[in-house]
């Protein structure tokens, strides 16, 4: 079979109005409490650049020399162009759930096994598909710990901050909220955590959550604009009317002399852009997560701006669900590239990566154990030019291969996996594909393998995506100029056929982090 051609990312608009959440939360928080600006388009404002004690921020870890094809500007470079990168934080997943070793940590014991929590997510083949890389072991705070780790991942990534999913007032997800605000304070006090109610989860009055809010923001990380305003962000906002979220504002500013700076981020943009926008900074939504659902932005970036407003664009790699049986056809790494390009084609003035660590939906760009850093590496490069306005140059030749581990259409045998997983409507239609996406100093041969099938072909300086017909085995590239290999990868999980569970995540690794 000959290579498959890459094409570009065509489809309508299609609003995103998947169940979220709350048919999750009953799973994750018994699981967890078993454990025991930028005022408008194109206005001034960048983020602080103060960092920890013990490093500025602008240097970073010596492997970000040759782990990306381009070098990353400076943490204070990138906070000065005022058009912040957030990446969503779900409290659920955090790198550690109990500080035990990973072959024996509550992931491996009850998340990603199909008997976890007493059976509990037997029907679907386990919760989860992947996990945090593994974090080591801390003595004293360990949850701070690994805490103040994210941050510096996301940061040294040139992300400015996290939106912060706040699940509930409290219990365990809020005190792991908290201690967000808290590692962010003590690592970078200049790395921004916007709160973002969730209301798919929380029950509650709008004093109620003003008291809540105000309980957090009174840590030195929680994100404000230059006015002082403290940023909030629901998520699926139009669960409340508009009159409700005045109450909250309005008890914020009288109990606790705290404005707001409202930013909704909408499951239906179009029935609630208008109504929301007199009361509102900003204006968002969840987005989709398949590569020919992206181009509506550009229609949403212009309301948003017509109402006066700015524009906080998703970003996404991928989204598959095992508990609720759906995925969307991500087509490698087509959609992460779409998504980006609407946020830096269409003005978008801010970013929310949607998501950085919520693994029951598969959407994470966080460091995990089947991706390594490839997506969170990719997305720095889109995240450098969406900030500074100019292509990165590339320095050195890199590969990033995706591609999954099954068939889309592979089924366990009968009665192993009781819920099948299944395209989500509107989906683009599923693919078996490897992609190569090369990052070229110049043009070079590309020599690669699918299983026993190898191939070769010219690949042009530049950003360029190769298309191969996924077989079983493994994948993988070489880079060949004037006769000497520049660098290669290969895929660290084989293509299985038959299948014993459904996995419909797209596995990713980089040439450029030892096949992470």
């Amino acid at each position: 079979m000959s290579d498959i051609r890459a094409t570009p990312a065509r489809g309508r608009r299609t609003t995103h109005r998947s169940p979220r959440r709350h048919r999750l939360l009953p799973a994750l928080l018994l699981g967890v409490l078993a454990l025991g600006a930028w005022a408008g388009s194109g206005m001034a404002g960048g983020l602080s650049t103060d960092g920890p004690a013990g490093r500025p921020t602008s240097e970073r870890p010596a492997e970000y020399s040759t782990a990306l094809p381009f070098d990353l500007p400076s943490t204070a470079e990138l906070r000065r162009s005022g058009k912040p990168v957030f990446a969503h934080y779900f409290t659920p997943y955090p790198l550690s759930l109990d500080n035990e070793a990973p072959d024996r940590d509550y992931y491996a014991r009850n998340y990603l096994t199909p008997d976890g929590e007493k059976g509990k997510h037997a029907a679907y083949g386990g919760l989860l598909r992947d996990r945090p890389l593994p974090a080591a072991r801390e003595d004293g705070d360990w949850e701070l710990a690994h805490l103040r780790q994210e941050v510096r991942t996301a940061r040294d990534a040139g992300l400015d901050g996290f939106t912060l999913d706040l699940l509930s007032l409290s219990g365990r997800n809020r005190d792991r909220a908290e201690n967000l605000l808290r590692a962010a304070t003590t690592e970078d006090p200049g790395f921004r955590i916007v709160l973002m109610p969730d209301m798919t989860s929380l029950d509650t009055t709008p004093e109620a959550l003003a008291d809540g809010l105000a309980a957090l923001a009174r840590h030195r990380s929680a994100h404000r604009l230059p006015d002082g305003r403290l940023v909030v962000s629901p998520f699926k906002a139009e669960a409340q009317s508009p009159d409700w979220w005045r109450r909250a504002m309005d008890a914020l500013e009288r109990e606790h002399g705290i404005r707001t700076a409202l930013v909704p981020v909408f499951l239906d943009l179009d029935a609630n852009a208008e109504r929301f926008a007199p009361l509102s900074h900003g204006l968002s939504e969840w987005g989709s997560r398949s590569y020919t659902t992206q181009s509506g932005s550009a229609a949403a970036t212009r309301t948003a701006h017509r109402l006066g407003k700015i524009w906080m664009q998703p970003v996404s790699v991928q989204d598959a669900r095992p508990n609720q049986g759906v995925y969307d056809e991500a087509g490698n790494t087509e959609t992460l590239r779409a998504s980006w390009g609407e946020a830096i084609d269409n003005g978008a003035d801010w970013v929310q990566l949607t998501t950085w660590n919520d693994y029951s939906e598969g959407t994470h760009f966080a460091p995990s154990v089947h991706n390594g850093h490839a997506y969170l590496d990719l997305s720095s490069y889109y995240l450098t030019r969406f900030k500074t306005g100019a292509w990165p140059q590339i320095e050195r030749d890199t590969l990033y291969l995706t591609s999954r581990v099954q068939f889309a259409a592979a089924r366990p045998p009968a009665g192993a996996q009781r819920k099948v997983i299944e395209p989500r409507d509107g989906s683009a239609a599923p693919r078996d594909t490897v992609e190569v996406l090369s990052f070229l100093t110049g043009p070079a041969t590309l020599r690669t393998f699918t299983g026993q099938e190898k191939a070769s072909h010219e690949a042009p300086a530049g950003v360029s995506a190769r298309l191969l017909p996924l077989r079983t085995g493994t994948s993988g590239a070489t880079v060949v100029r004037d006769g000497r290999t520049t660098t290669a990868v290969s895929s660290r999980y084989p293509v299985r056929d038959p299948i014993a569970k459904q996995d419909l995540q797209y596995y990713a690794v980089t040439s450029g982090r030892s096949q992470r």
